[in-house]
């Protein structure tokens, strides 16, 4: 599950908030709050009540932080999950919903089948659950909630700003950093590589053992790229897998999250590889596997400069030999502009091949 919708009265909380105003949370379901959000699962509210009046109480109970995109009011519950599920992107089959009532309950799972429903007297045993229970939790995902709440303020901003997208993008102080993965982000890594499909360059999944026996050679990179900005993290949002041969950069792998495609995050990695690779007088190799979903990032790579023209180098980056329905684009790098929308912090690949210090995990480096 992604995300646990809550009605109120006699599940959220005990009694009903219009018989006593008092109303209060339960220690064992503060506690599954607390547990559910810090496994990266998002909860809300769809609720039968008076926001104006329900809310405070939340915000006085110090529980209102939790609950993402609360639809309270007097219409059905049904529509109240699925306009959470359509504002969040996610497929209703992600969504849970847990009311005391049966008849809320059969009203939402006949409206919305995909929705998985609980009766509230199970609420306390949904944290003993696989549906609630993620194999490993990564860093993004114990501060998804902070992420979500930090892009809709952010959205808000955008339609009510009044100005060119470049002056927009200038306006969240935007600061992009790519490292070296270390073996502590390699679950952000492997998460990417799984759950980014249209800006995902093959397609490729990587799992942990193939990461680490990466890491472990210098001859590859493992490089995680993040983003934030005033209203807060973006988190983990691009991972590339660069392979050196010689006079070649073979750029094995290229995701980005579709989340930050409007902040130009996937020309600004592009742009300061290919400045890289300028500086180190190399030619850039990049993997394609053409998809029914990734269509953006072949234009992203064209717009880049790479084209499908034929280069001896490219015998150098093929030391596999069979590469099935694997393309090749191919780039002779120039130098490139520094971003204008945003800071970069990250590391001098040209300068630490040439001291062999590649496998430094803490070089920085910048456009020159």
């Amino acid at each position: 599950m992604k995300c646990l919708v809550w009605d109120l009265d006699n599940t959220l909380w005990q009694g009903t908030y219009l018989e006593n105003p008092d109303v209060e949370f339960r220690d064992e379901i503060r506690d599954l709050i607390t547990t559910l959000d810090s496994r990266g699962i998002l909860q809300s509210i769809a609720s039968k009540n008076d926001y104006d009046v329900v809310w405070p109480h939340l915000e006085k109970l110090g529980m209102a932080e939790y609950f993402v995109l609360p639809q309270i009011g007097w219409g059905r519950k049904s529509d109240a999950v699925r306009e959470i599920a359509e504002q969040l992107n996610f497929a209703q089959s992600a969504i849970a919903f847990i009311d005391d009532l049966p008849s809320e309950r059969a009203e939402v799972a006949f409206h919305a089948p995909d929705v998985r429903c609980y009766p509230a007297e199970e609420a306390v045993a949904l944290a003993g659950l696989p549906e609630f229970s993620p194999g490993h939790v990564t860093v993004d995902a114990r501060r998804r909630r902070e992420m979500y709440q930090a892009g809709f303020r952010r959205n808000a901003e955008r339609e009510s700003f009044q100005g060119p997208d470049e002056q927009f993008l200038r306006s969240l102080d935007l600061r992009m950093v790519i490292k070296r993965a270390d073996e502590e982000e390699l679950s952000r890594v492997e998460e990417l590589t799984l759950r980014t499909s249209q800006m995902n360059a093959t397609g490729v999944h990587y799992s942990d053992t193939a990461l680490r026996a990466l890491l472990a050679d210098r001859d590859h990179e493992v490089l995680t790229v993040t983003m934030a900005d005033r209203f807060g993290p973006h988190g983990a949002v691009g991972v590339l897998l660069l392979a050196h041969h010689g006079d070649v950069w073979h750029l094995k792998l290229l995701a980005t999250s579709c989340r930050v495609v409007s902040f130009g995050a996937g020309a600004t990695i592009l742009n300061w590889l290919i400045d890289q690779a300028a500086r180190a007088g190399v030619h850039l190799a990049a993997d394609f596997r053409p998809t029914d979903r990734n269509r953006m990032m072949d234009v992203a790579y064209r717009f880049a400069g790479f084209t499908d023209d034929p280069c001896d180098c490219l015998a150098q980056a093929d030391t596999a030999g069979d590469r099935g329905d694997v393309q090749f684009r191919h780039l002779v790098p120039g130098p490139r502009s520094a971003p204008t929308t945003l800071r970069l912090d990250a590391p001098d690949l040209a300068a630490d091949r040439a001291s062999g210090t590649a496998d430094a995990p803490d070089a920085r480096g910048a456009f020159r």
